[in-house]
């Protein structure tokens, strides 16, 4: 019997199931500031502390991410699905940002209210087909008030 080639709608039917932490990752170069919606962020390595981020090549950010070098990732908590959605749209960054409650972060803004923040320098990029894996190096990493985690599957938003 020969298994039939999988599609890439193969992997996503089945992967929307099993839940993603939601964050939204912020790059500022030369005060252009632009942030996306994600759900591509783990863990790598805690000695030296390292992340990965993955992005898809034809992002907004994408360009942007590459030539700053640094980024600053809100995880988001319960309630903070508006978020999510504003900086999932595709939309200008002006209005993503417009009335959006941040604090100053090391390399760009972080939203107020998070489970938390990490703040990183991009070690390396790896081709990953239509997207690009980041490896970086954590710089701060710091708790927010968020009491618990805001997270995707099935196509809709959950508190854990």
């Amino acid at each position: 019997m020969i298994a039939r080639m999988v599609e890439g709608q193969d992997l996503r039917g089945l992967m929307r199931f099993v839940p993603h932490p939601v964050a939204v990752l912020a790059v500022d170069h030369e005060r252009d500031t632009m942030g996306v919606t994600i759900s591509s962020l783990v863990s790598l390595s805690l000695d030296p502390p390292l992340v990965g981020i993955s992005i898809g090549k034809q992002a907004s950010v994408y360009e942007l991410l590459r030539a700053a070098g640094t980024f600053t990732v809100s995880i988001l908590g319960d309630g903070q699905e508006d978020l999510a959605r504003r900086f999932a749209a595709g939309q200008p960054p002006i209005i993503h940002w417009d009335g959006v409650d941040r604090i100053e972060g090391h390399h760009a803004p972080r939203l107020a209210g998070a489970l938390g923040w990490i703040e990183a320098t991009t070690l390396s990029e790896h081709d990953a087909g239509d997207h690009t894996f980041f490896i970086a190096q954590v710089d701060a990493v710091e708790r927010g008030p968020a009491p618990s985690a805001l997270m995707y599957r099935d196509r809709s938003y959950h508190s854990l």
